[in-house]
């Protein structure tokens, strides 16, 4: 019987495979629910609240949808080699639903510091013995685990899988699109993901669209250009960001200096902090886990991990001002500043860019790119869409972002009890700062 989940974004999510069920109910994939999708963003966007676990739901729910109208449309048997083999349904719902199950706390914060792969890590979940998703994969037949694993490798050998489940317009991305624009309540985020359903078609190299469904992409394109800058790149979400790193950054320090500290608490993190850790480590890690142990570093003596931990659990972001570019030699005379008014500057003070491009046409000199977006036209040529769409290619190769110094914001809000102490270099740190900006 076909099992449903409800869904605020894709109303029903239909389950039609045992194994798809299995791995649902798998404990590498329920650990998702215990994964918030945007980390920090619910600092800012409080709606945020959403889990990986609902993500990987919707993008199983897109990719199940983008078969049956392949089965129904665009058969092998009516296409020959340009159409869709039913063969490979099951490898591709497998691989959407899990393409996310190695994410970890704070995914991208984590990653950093302590050096993990989340899409290694995914492979790894995917292929390890030891897991019940490769148990569950594997009762389908043997070498099945890797099959799913080689379409997150992209080393799968149907294009229009791959693509299906990582590409510039991917059932991934419209997924998160739409659901971080509904749980943020922005609306500038949605598009007409009907429309784009109705236009996709598959071909011997991969994923296009119908030209006459031009405008249903670009939509998408602008959409995804606005939840950037409006909100994966916000200033706050991007200054807890900057909290959190400093404050893993500080306990991999101290642990350095002395591993006791962190003997009677923060046990699931001491693999991590020796940076010699296992799959059965891994797993263990959820946000949960980690806000958990923030709480105990408050009541830690060292006084830069308390702090850190107390401004990230209660939301006391850092304050910042936009900058030229990381290299301006006035962000020296700043960072001193912070240092006499009593901050230590490696862990007060950052700078932090953010830049991503809405849509990265296909460039054959550089090493490495990202899928194109093709149009189908009516005599089945091919045409790339930012040479169809003058607006596509307005957006094309332009990064949108900026460059921010991060600094306390006591810099700027002084505290009235300090304010005689320290009031001199308040003053010429805030000469500094002109609507929101560094300036000579």
């Amino acid at each position: 019987m076909e099992k449903v989940f409800r869904d605020p974004v894709h109303n029903y999510i239909h389950v039609q495979h045992q194994v798809i069920l299995d791995l649902i109910n798998s404990k590498e994939v329920q650990r998702l629910r215990r994964i918030k999708q945007l980390g920090t963003t619910s600092y800012t966007f409080h709606g945020a609240e959403h889990s990986r676990f609902s993500h990987s739901l919707g993008v199983y729910e897109i990719t199940r949808r983008i078969c049956d109208i392949f089965k129904r449309n665009y058969s092998k048997e009516k296409f020959g080699k340009d159409g869709w083999d039913e063969d490979h349904r099951l490898v591709a719902l497998c691989a959407a639903l899990l393409h996310d199950v190695g994410h970890g706390p704070y995914s991208h914060t984590f990653e950093h510091i302590f050096h993990t792969d989340h899409e290694a890590l995914t492979v790894a979940i995917i292929t390890s013995p030891e897991t019940e998703v490769f148990q569950i994969l594997n009762n389908v037949e043997e070498g099945f685990p890797e099959k799913v694993a080689s379409v997150i490798t992209k080393t799968y050998p149907n294009p229009q899988v791959v693509q299906m489940i990582s590409s510039q317009i991917d059932a991934d991305r419209m997924d998160y699109l739409l659901r971080d624009a509904y749980y943020t309540g922005t609306e500038y985020g949605t598009f007409d993901l009907t429309r784009i359903l109705r236009v996709i078609r598959p071909y011997e190299g991969g994923i296009a669209f119908s030209m006459n469904g031009m405008h249903a992409v670009e939509d998408y394109i602008v959409s995804r250009y606005q939840m950037y800058v409006q909100v994966y790149f916000h200033p706050v979400s991007r200054a807890m960001e900057v909290l959190l790193e400093h404050l893993l950054d500080r306990a991999h320090e101290l642990f350095q200096e002395d591993a006791e500290i962190f003997a009677f608490h923060s046990q699931f993190l001491i693999p991590f902090l020796k940076e010699d850790f296992s799959l059965e480590d891994y797993l263990k890690l959820d946000d949960g886990v980690l806000n958990t142990y923030f709480a105990q570093w408050i009541d830690e003596q060292d006084v830069i991990l308390s702090d850190l931990a107390y401004r990230f659990l209660n939301r006391k972001p850092l304050k910042s001002i936009t900058v030229d570019s990381s290299e301006n030699p006035l962000l020296l005379e700043m960072k001193s500043l912070v240092e006499k008014a009593g901050f230590n500057p490696r862990y007060y003070t950052a700078i932090n860019s953010s830049y991503d491009l809405p849509y990265d046409l296909y460039r054959p000199e550089k090493g490495s790119h990202r899928t194109q977006i093709e149009l189908m036209q009516k005599d089945g040529s091919l045409i790339e869409l930012s040479k169809a769409s003058q607006l596509v290619s307005a957006l094309t190769g332009q990064g949108q972002g900026d460059v921010r110094f991060y600094y306390p914001k006591e810099m700027t809000q002084q505290n009235a009890q300090n304010s005689d102490l320290f009031d001199d270099y308040y003053q010429a740190f805030a000469s500094h700062i002109h609507n929101g900006a560094l300036i000579n």
